[in-house]
């Protein structure tokens, strides 16, 4: 299983980081996502899910999303 972090960007309360964890839950493959607003990362672990996949629900919720970072 693989373990990403996220940076995620226009997160500002606690509604933005559930929309934010519920868009990387959908993606398939991805077995759990929790998010740390005040840093504004998002923990993602999967087994097959690309990580262009995972931006790109994101920024669907209307975020900005970069990653994975190092």
């Amino acid at each position: 299983m693989k373990k990403e972090v996220y940076k995620i960007t226009g997160m500002s309360c606690g509604g933005c980081a559930a929309r934010v964890k519920q868009a990387a839950m959908n993606v398939p493959g991805v077995q759990s996502a929790e998010v740390d607003l005040e840093r504004g990362l998002l923990h993602v672990e999967n087994e097959d899910a690309e990580a262009q996949e995972i931006v790109e629900a994101v920024e669907r919720m209307g975020f900005g999303a970069q990653g994975p970072q190092e």
